[in-house]
């Protein structure tokens, strides 16, 4: 077998010198009987050697002679040793030699220089070069000791790479151990035990891999602790701090995702952004990496969550603020750009102009089907141009309040009525409502009050009590409440001043009896009784009659509170009874509640529910 090694002296040969491989000097051989070659030792070598021995055998035998040859063997043995080695057989270039024509014992000693290099090639080669010695050859049993403790050299080898973490090459080189000998039987099993244990050793690894995946790394420790007890080297210093080392770094990972967590949970910008912070510190191959992603993807979606808050109040500042904010790791890209879209269509609605609502609507129509925002596209649309309508009708309900008219200020209420509270304009329209109604009840009201001072200026009991009775037909909560009442009760002090006066004139006793009642207490009592009894038929007619009669207990009366209240109680009775049936019976409802008299507390309630009910009358 030819060696690729570079050995100078093989450039030097001649090309005549044959170059066939080991193999084939091996076949040759076989044709060749195994003896020493005459031409390998030269007659002027053999020679030299005879003489050699003759004189050692006379230099030990005669002791006298060793004093005789001392002097000589002084001098000479410069000369006697440089003529040995010229003269001597010089040492075989191996790499050099013809095998065909080599001696067993040239072989046999080539084969030890090369198998003493310990390699895979070099014993294998020494092997070869042995192998095929006739067994009656006397170097045989020789070659057979060594080729078999060269093929365990081969074997001992391929668990040296198994342990060094070289599982294919240790297999690759067991199975080049030559099929003969006590070696090669262990070579199967050998490999069968390398797989089953870097199989084991690899499945704990894998487990340890998995539960960091899981982010359970305690888990990961303990099936990386138990490659410690893997019959391998590699796997138990190499692999098992590979591992350690990753765990580590994981861990510090998970812990990073955790507090990353507790942040979202408790909500807020700031926290969101600390957490997506902390979460793409974690580098993208770490086992937790998708983890983390994923986290990252949540909180993308929460901060969408509160930018949808801020576009729904209108703070389009604070929702691009917000969504410019969420990272690209979040996948959240599409999204991204629709709610940028919508924030811009949002502003230009806030102008209110009905041309400002259409630029808005075509900019939002714009996100299509396929877009992540598409319904919340359509809902904005859809409010959009109601909120147009609405303005519409404030415009309108703003131009009929410019009129004088009766007719004209209920219209203008009808259509401000008409305004969502959800719009931005509903403040205004609001406004423009209680403008207009406070208005039309000035005109309604004033001419009361007009009424009661032309009536109460006669002077008498009789005229100021009913001077009275027209102002309490003007509830407190009108326009006109404040001063209606403040003219109730100065007719009221002139009242009392002129009965007092009338009393003092009927009964000169100045310390009348104090269980005696009070003027008209009595009657006023029975009128209450009277309303009480009327309204206890439970009709409309019947509690509106009861509301008459109690009104009819005097200003001044002590039982006048008590009879207010009444009057309140069954005014309340009959505006339930118009919101009743207002679904069924808009035009019923109205004549109820056009039935609830001035100065009771459910009036106002009524007079701004009758416009409402009239109008579903003219859809």
């Amino acid at each position: 077998m030819t060696r690729e090694r570079g050995i100078p002296n093989r450039r030097n040969r001649k090309p005549s010198q044959s170059r066939r491989t080991v193999a084939d000097s091996t076949r040759s051989t076989q044709a060749v009987q195994e003896r020493p070659h005459p031409k390998q030792l030269s007659e002027k070598a053999a020679d030299v050697l005879d003489r050699f021995r003759k004189a050692r055998k006379w230099f030990f035998s005669d002791w006298r002679a060793m004093v005789a040859t001392s002097l000589i063997v002084t001098g000479g043995v410069t000369a006697m040793s440089l003529a040995f080695l010229f003269k001597l057989p010089a040492v075989p270039n191996c790499p050099s030699i013809f095998w065909p024509l080599a001696s067993a014992s040239l072989r046999l000693h080539c084969a030890e220089i090369a198998a003493n290099k310990r390699t895979v090639n070099d014993l294998l080669e020494a092997i070869e070069l042995v192998r095929n010695l006739p067994s009656n050859h006397p170097l045989y049993a020789e070659a057979t000791r060594l080729i078999e403790s060269w093929a365990q050299d081969i074997l001992d080898l391929s668990e040296e790479a198994f342990q060094a973490g070289h599982l294919d090459d240790a297999i690759k080189t067991a199975r080049k151990v030559p099929k003969f000998g006590t070696a090669h039987q262990q070579v199967e099993e050998r490999i069968k035990k390398w797989q089953t244990t870097w199989a084991s050793a690899e499945t704990l690894y894998r487990k340890a891999e998995d539960a960091l995946r899981k982010q359970n790394w305690r888990l990961a420790m303990t099936e990386a602790g138990r490659l410690l007890s893997i019959e391998n080297t590699f796997w138990q210093t190499t692999k098992y701090q590979e591992i350690s080392t990753i765990i580590t770094a994981t861990r510090d990972d998970i812990s990073k995702i955790t507090k990353a967590k507790n942040l979202v949970e408790s909500g807020g910008l700031q926290n969101f952004q600390e957490a997506i912070k902390l979460l793409s510190s974690i580098n993208e191959k770490s086992y937790v990496y998708q983890g983390a992603q994923e986290v990252i993807a949540d909180t993308g979606k929460k901060m969408l969550t509160l930018a949808d808050a801020a576009l729904d109040r209108r703070d389009t500042t604070t929702a691009l603020d917000i969504v410019r904010q969420i990272p690209a790791a979040a996948n959240l890209k599409r999204e991204v750009e629709d709610y940028e879209a919508l924030a811009s269509a949002i502003g230009r609605v806030g102008n209110g102009a009905p041309e400002d609502y259409d630029a808005a609507i075509a900019q939002a129509q714009k996100i299509g089907k396929d877009r992540p925002s598409h319904a919340k596209a359509q809902r904005l649309i859809a409010s959009w141009q109601a909120e147009k309508d609405d303005v519409a009708q404030l415009s309108k309900a703003q131009q009929l309040a410019r009129s004088s008219r009766a007719e004209d200020l209920q219209a203008a209420l009808e259509a401000a009525s008409q305004v969502s509270s959800s719009n931005p304009k509903a403040q205004e329209a609001r406004q423009l409502i209680q403008q207009v109604t406070s208005e039309m009840q000035d005109k309604e009201d004033r001419p009361l009050i007009q009424q009661a001072d032309q009536v109460a200026s006669r002077g008498d009991a009789g005229s100021l009590q009913q001077a009275i009775d027209i102002l309490s037909r003007i509830s407190s909560r009108r326009s006109l409440g404040a001063e209606a009442a403040d003219k109730r009760g100065q007719y009221a002090q002139q009242l009392q001043a002129i009965r007092d006066q009338q009393r003092a004139l009927a009964q000169p006793s100045p310390d009348p009896s104090p269980t005696q009642p009070p003027l008209n207490e009595d009657a006023a009592s029975v009128t209450l009784q009277q309303a009480r009894a009327a309204a206890n038929g439970g009709t409309v007619d019947s509690v509106t009659e009861g509301i008459r009669i109690a009104g009819g207990v005097p200003m001044t009366s002590p039982l006048r509170p008590e009879a207010q209240s009444l009057m309140n109680d069954l005014s309340q009775q009959l505006l339930q009874t118009a919101m009743s049936q207002a679904s069924a019976d808009p035009a019923g409802a109205i004549a109820i509640a056009q039935r609830i008299p001035l100065g009771t507390n459910a009036y106002d309630q009524a007079q701004s529910l009758i416009p409402l009910w009239q109008g579903s009358l003219r859809r």
